[in-house]
């Protein structure tokens, strides 16, 4: 009888699940919004290690309340979560921020539920079945097309398509181990944990790369970014997003993020003057039908000592 950990939905009711993960996609959709804010005055690399290392004082003070020990057992995947989803996502995003705007960004990191869902597949044992895996391609195409079409069907063959890229991929992968681990530890945890362990580090590089004539250069504008990316992208989002894959599986959650590309339009409607119009209506809408029909879509398991 094996005892190996499943990636199947837990217990828990598959709306607070939606809910959960759905919550988690929103917040995550102002990311990019706050981080084209604040790579105007703050260096990528500043802005992610800092950032990383605000969510990690915070995360070390939330396990030391919570008398939190531990757990040596994960220690490598716990690692692999803080590389990828602490500095290897929001290091590529911040980057990409510098030369492509936030409505730019949503084109490659449409593809995420679909680099989540293979990496859930190779990773965690889920087999998503052939109806799927076209809601998901489908779903990707949409919010592509959307995103040509937004911007008059002009590209680029600029650096920062290329650092969109590597962060969807970092995420997907970091979002997989993250929501296996959740199996073991509460979401909340897994955040931490890896927060930590990449705490120094991310102390040690902040202050190498801290500029003090942009911190006296930087507006309210810029601090508030600051803040939104260290406590909600950073810290609270993951408490949401990895409670949302463990209770409702890997690649259906994963899939929600096929909305992220228009949630981020509106934030940025607000913040950075962006339009939203009745084509954003139309695609947003056949999003979220690939979306609910993928859900219906069965998610296998690979069986006991299947190979």
């Amino acid at each position: 009888m094996s005892t190996a950990p499943s990636s199947a939905p837990q217990s828990g009711p598959p709306a607070l699940a939606i809910v959960l993960g759905l919550t988690g996609v929103i917040i995550f959709a102002g990311t990019l919004p706050a981080t084209r804010i604040g790579v105007e005055v703050f260096d990528p690399g500043f802005l992610t290690f800092a950032r990383a290392a605000a969510a990690g004082i915070l995360a070390t003070a939330t396990l030391l309340v919570m008398k939190r020990k531990f757990p040596f057992h994960h220690w490598t995947a716990l690692t692999f979560a803080g590389v990828t989803l602490v500095f290897g996502f929001p290091g590529f995003m911040a980057l990409a921020m510098v030369t492509v705007p936030s409505a730019h960004g949503g084109v490659v990191l449409g593809i995420l539920p679909l680099t989540t869902a293979i990496f859930a597949a190779l990773w965690a044992g889920e087999r998503p079945s052939a109806l799927f895996w076209i809601c998901g391609i489908a779903g990707a195409v949409l919010v592509i097309i959307y995103t040509l079409r937004a911007g008059g069907g002009k590209t680029g063959t600029e650096v920062g398509d290329l650092w969109l890229l590597l962060a969807a991929v970092t995420a997907s992968a970091g979002y997989v181990v993250s929501g296996k681990l959740s199996a073991h530890l509460p979401g909340w945890e897994v955040i931490c944990w890896a927060l930590v362990l990449m705490l120094p580090a991310s102390l040690f590089a902040t202050w190498w790369l801290a500029d003090p004539a942009s911190f006296v250069a930087a507006e309210t504008s810029h601090w508030l970014s600051f803040g939104y990316v260290s406590l909600f992208s950073m810290f609270l989002g993951f408490f949401a997003w990895n409670t949302g894959l463990r209770m409702g599986g890997l690649s259906r959650i994963g899939q929600l993020q096929l909305l992220q590309t228009f949630f981020t339009l509106a934030i940025a409607a607000a913040l950075l003057g962006e339009a939203v119009t009745f084509e954003t209506v139309l695609f947003a809408v056949a999003v979220l039908a690939m979306v609910l029909l993928g859900r219906r879509a069965r998610i296998g398991q690979k069986s006991v000592g299947q190979k």
